[in-house]
């Protein structure tokens, strides 16, 4: 069945690889970016090149995830070119890497913003249309660091991930019922194929900084950047998160997996995830709920 995607962040690593295989798959996807007529200009041009080039229905759109005008526009356009919207997929993020007192209180605050509460502006703008079909997938692209194993240096944004991971879980329940279903994508850590590492922030207080560089913490950053370094098997290819995006959507109704973990680290995020969700399971069946664990099937 060819579905009508969404995919925010989609103007490179996970998002871009993602909406490049779905679109490969058949199906019409709007890889969703801000700023679609400056900086991310060329990322445009390259995705109509590669639409055109692979006879595929990739689309951009403008869509900036800390604006729920910007994120309401979007939807409210998908819809109305193609009558319906089926998948949306949380891949937004940011990453940030530092000592954490060394991060201002903003900071976070902006990265909350931008890693959890960008996916609940879109969800207010995207659900309405999802509940009103009685059909619908949610994906959302979490980390393994809400559950695996976590270095140091990357505090504020494993808390973030934690948060969005949160809302995932309970978010799913509270759908059910309208007949959408969700599936929680759970990547480990990748360094190559994705920007996250390169482009991540950095503290604004850089007096912290020295104080941790000239302390015991003298040159943990590159340690911490080197033992990822050394448990990222040489063949990890991030674009095995997209393959498992499209496997998700292309799977029937009722069928997909809640959550399914792609990690060539093995952190340990699937066995705590296993256990986390099945105890989630048994309180619902415990309190009479067991019906939210699965899509009902309304149409």
């Amino acid at each position: 069945m060819k579905n009508i995607i969404v995919i925010t962040g989609a103007s490179s690593g996970f998002g871009a690889l993602a909406a490049r295989a779905l679109a490969k798959a058949g199906h019409t996807v709007y890889a969703s970016m801000r700023d679609t007529a400056g900086r991310n200009a060329g990322q445009v041009d390259e995705a109509k090149r590669f639409s055109s080039e692979n006879n595929v229905d990739l689309r951009t759109i403008e869509l900036d995830v800390l604006s729920q005008e910007s994120v309401n526009a979007a939807m409210q356009k998908i819809v109305a070119d193609n009558g319906r919207l089926d998948v949306v997929i949380h891949n937004a993020g940011h990453m940030v890497f530092g000592p954490a007192e060394a991060f201002t209180p903003e900071q976070l605050a902006e990265l909350y913003d931008i890693n959890v509460l960008s996916t609940q502006r879109v969800n207010r703008a995207a659900l309405p249309q999802l509940r009103k079909q009685k059909q619908g997938l949610v994906i959302w692209v979490s980390s393994s660091s809400s559950a695996g194993g976590t270095p140091p240096y990357l505090a504020p944004y494993f808390a973030a991930k934690a948060g969005m991971d949160a809302m995932a879980v309970i978010y799913a329940r509270e759908l059910t019922r309208w007949g959408i279903e969700t599936s929680i994508v759970v990547p480990g850590a990748f360094t190559g194929g994705t920007n996250h590492f390169a482009h991540s922030g950095r503290p604004a207080d850089k007096e912290r900084v020295a104080e941790y560089e000239a302390g015991p913490y003298k040159g943990f950053a590159e340690d911490v950047m080197a033992g990822f370094a050394s448990i990222i098997p040489p063949d990890a290819d991030a674009s095995a998160v997209g393959d498992a995006i499209v496997k998700v959507v292309d799977t029937p109704f009722g069928k997909r997996p809640f959550r399914v973990h792609i990690d060539p680290t093995e952190d340990g995020a699937e066995v705590v995830n296993m256990v986390c969700d099945r105890v989630r399971a048994e309180l619902l069946r415990r309190i009479g709920l067991a019906d939210v664990l699965a899509p009902a099937k309304l149409v």
